[in-house]
């Protein structure tokens, strides 16, 4: 123990030797909380919200923990820690894009290059977008995310990409005009929901199939109100929506109403007429 050690050490007693003097009848249960017995009642131990008894009852308080030079930095890393990274997320995201003003979110694969056929569907349908008023809203990423963000900034439109943290990203697209970085993909998934009033799918694989169901799912469950799908390809889209219906409908999981939440098109031009129109009042 150093010598600024014993002197706290000391100091602490002293106090704990103070207070029992002047309240004789007290009961310090502060010796009894520093045994290892988990046999022995150390009483209810209260941490925010959360009631502790038993061998749960911690021998440190988290102030304790938290100012504590010497331990590692391994709390960081902890659920209740994560809880305040979420909440800083929601936060941030609200903030860059509560005036954004009418906008569409935009999916699609992001292994697509500039040159290939789909890039340059991804370009047109950003740019088709600006010039219709809307703000457009992509993962930022590459491939058609790039293409939209492209198109929207070349139009004169405000280009938004909402990235994600994943191991073989490299970051926001250089066409991407306001950008918000996520560590979470609910928490993002929220932004693209929240701002947006209607959602263009490219061709596009696991994580454009997942935002093409997630999507139908709050418009079939009302999460949202008369909330445009538009998928833009129909070869490619066609096999999925024929999926739908030749075998989820005859199995009852769907219903046939259900196809009718989609709309498919080739023509770039079309999605701003099967979105509701120049900047319209798509959610109620």
């Amino acid at each position: 123990m150093t010598d600024h050690e014993q002197a706290s050490r000391q100091a602490y007693e002293r106090d704990v030797v103070q207070a029992d003097a002047a309240s004789p009848d007290r009961t310090d249960d502060r010796t009894s909380d520093r045994t290892s017995d988990p046999d022995v009642d150390r009483g209810d131990y209260h941490r925010g919200p959360v009631t502790l008894r038993g061998a749960q009852v911690p021998r440190s308080t988290t102030d304790q923990r938290l100012l504590d030079s010497r331990d590692s930095a391994d709390w960081l890393h902890t659920d209740p820690w994560r809880v305040l990274r979420i909440q800083a997320e929601f936060v941030e995201g609200f903030g860059a894009l509560a005036e954004l003003g009418p906008a569409i979110s935009v999916f699609g694969s992001a292994r697509v290059r500039p040159g290939e056929p789909s890039y340059e569907l991804g370009v047109r349908v950003g740019r088709a977008l600006a010039e219709a008023g809307y703000a457009v809203i992509t993962g930022g990423g590459p491939g058609l995310m790039e293409a939209t963000n492209k198109g929207a900034r070349e139009a004169g439109g405000v280009s938004v990409g909402l990235g994600i943290e994943l191991p073989f990203e490299t970051g926001l697209n250089p066409y991407v005009d306001l950008g918000v970085n996520f560590r979470y993909f609910f928490a993002r998934k929220t932004m693209f929901v929240k701002y947006a009033e209607g959602f263009v799918v490219l061709p596009g694989g696991f994580g454009t199939l997942d935002e093409v169901f997630e999507s139908v799912t709050l418009v079939q469950t009302g999460k949202v109100t008369s909330f445009p799908i538009v998928l833009l390809g129909v070869d490619y889209w066609s096999g999925l929506l024929a999926w739908v219906r030749d075998v989820l409908v005859p199995a009852g999981t769907v219903s046939p109403n259900d196809l009718d939440l989609f709309q498919l098109t080739d023509d770039p031009d079309d999605v701003v007429r099967l979105l509701g129109g120049p900047c319209g009042s798509i959610k109620a």
